[in-house]
C-alpha cells in the first residue's frame, strides 16, 4: 500500500493534506490513518516533509488542502492547545527553574488535577520510565537520557489521545539511542499509546512503530508493517533509501530466489545480502574486497547479474580474481514488484 490507508473514524485521519510555504510544497497531498494505540513512523531523509507534516497535525502549521481528523471530527479551527496532543521534540524543553517531578506534573496542574492527583499521577510516570524517586532532582543535573525520560513523562502526564514525537532521540549518542528506542517502545506499548514518531534513524522506526511510512520531497511514498516494508518495498526508490544497494531480476537466481519471489519480481541487495558459502548454489567472481566491521566485504561478478556486493564471514578470505560460491540471506533481500 503506498500513499494512503484505510480511514478508521476513531483515531487520526489525514485526507490528502498539503503545506507549502510560499513556492515550495513540503507536504504533498498525504493520506495516513493512526488507529487507537497503534504506533506510526514517518521516516525520511532531512528536508522530506516529515516534521511538516507532524507540525500540521498538531495546529503549528496550517494546511492549504486536505483534512485533518480525530474520531471523525475536522481540527482546522481547533488552536493547538484544545487538541488534546501531547508534544515531544529532540530538546525536551523541560522547565530549567522547575525540578523533575515540577516539569512532569506542569500539564495536570494546567488541566486543575488537585495535588494528591498530581503527586499519583507523577509518581506513577517516573516508575514507568525508570526514574523512581528522581523527583527531587534539579532536570539540569540529569544526562540527556534522563532528561529525555523525565520530557516523555511530562508528555504523557495528561493522558493526551495522541502523542507526537520529532526526533526525539537524534541529540543522543548511537548506544543510547537504542537502549532507549527499545525502552520507549515499550512505554507506549504499556499506556496503549496513540503515536506518530517522526525520525531520520531507520533503526529506531523499527524498532519503535507498527508501521512505518517513507516520505520523500513531500509525498508519503509507502506505509507497511515494518517487517513488510523491509522485505516488500513498493518500488526502487523506497528500497535504496532502506539500504538496498543493488536489483537483479529474480529469474537471474533461477532456485536460489526467495520463497515467494516470482520469475519477473526484482530482487533488492545489500552488502550482506549475498554470504560466502562453500555449499551455495551461486557462483560469482570476486573483483574486489574491503574491510568491514563484520567481516570482509566483497565485490563479485555473477553472470546474469551483474556486479554486486557479497560478505565474507570468517579469517578465510578470497583474494581478487577467485572463484567462488554464495548462498543468499532471504532475511535481507527485498523482493520489488517487476519495473
Amino acid at each position: 500500500m503506498t500513499g494512503h490507508d484505510g480511514a478508521t473514524g476513531s483515531g487520526l485521519e489525514l485526507r490528502e493534506v498539503a503545506v507549502t510555504f510560499g513556492a515550495t510544497t513540503a507536504v504533498d497531498d498525504v493520506s495516513l490513518c493512526i488507529e487507537p494505540a497503534e504506533v506510526v513512523a514517518l521516516l525520511g531523509p532531512s528536508g522530506c516533509g516529515k516534521s511538516t507534516l507532524l507540525r500540521a497535525v498538531a495546529g503549528l502549521e496550517p494546511t492549504d488542502r486536505g483534512t485533518v481528523r480525530w474520531a471523525g471530527a475536522d481540527l482546522r479551527d481547533v488552536p493547538v492547545h484544545r487538541r488534546g496532543f501531547g508534544l515531544l521534540f529532540q530538546d525536551g524543553q523541560l522547565f530549567p527553574h522547575r525540578d523533575v517531578a515540577g516539569n512532569v506534573e506542569f500539564g495536570l496542574r494546567m488541566a486543575g488535577v488537585n495535588r494528591a492527583g498530581r503527586q499519583a499521577r507523577v509518581g506513577e510516570l517516573l516508575e514507568l520510565v525508570g526514574l523512581s524517586g528522581r523527583g527531587g532532582r534539579r532536570v539540569a543535573s540529569l544526562s540527556g537520557g534522563e532528561q529525555q525520560r523525565v520530557a516523555l513523562a511530562r508528555s504523557l502526564a495528561p493522558r493526551p489521545r495522541l502523542l507526537l514525537l520529532d526526533e526525539p532521540l537524534s541529540a543522543l549518542d548511537r548506544g543510547l539511542r537504542e537502549r532507549l528506542a527499545t525502552d520507549l517502545r515499550e512505554i507506549l506499548r504499556r499506556t496503549s499509546t496513540t503515536a506518530l514518531y517522526v525520525t531520520h534513524d531507520h533503526d529506531e522506526a523499527f524498532t519503535i512503530a507498527d508501521r512505518v511510512g517513507v516520505m520523500d520531497h513531500g509525498r508519503l511514498l509507502q506505509i507497511a508493517p515494518a517487517e513488510l516494508l523491509w522485505r516488500r518495498p513498493a518500488d526502487e526508490q523506497v528500497a535504496q533509501f532502506l539500504g538496498y544497494d543493488w536489483f537483479v531480476p529474480a529469474s537471474a537466481l533461477g532456485a536460489a530466489r526467495p520463497r515467494g519471489a516470482g520469475p519477473d519480481d526484482v530482487l533488492g541487495l545489500r552488502p550482506e545480502s549475498l554470504v560466502v558459502d562453500a555449499d551455495g548454489p551461486i557462483i560469482g567472481l570476486v573483483v574486489d574486497r574491503h574491510r568491514t566491521r563484520g567481516g570482509t566485504g566483497l565485490l563479485v561478478h555473477i553472470d546474469g547479474v551483474g556486479t554486486v556486493g557479497a560478505r565474507a564471514p570468517g579469517t578465510a578470505v578470497p583474494g581478487p580474481a577467485a572463484r567462488v560460491r554464495l548462498r543468499l540471506e532471504a532475511a535481507v533481500t527485498a523482493v520489488l514488484p517487476p519495473a
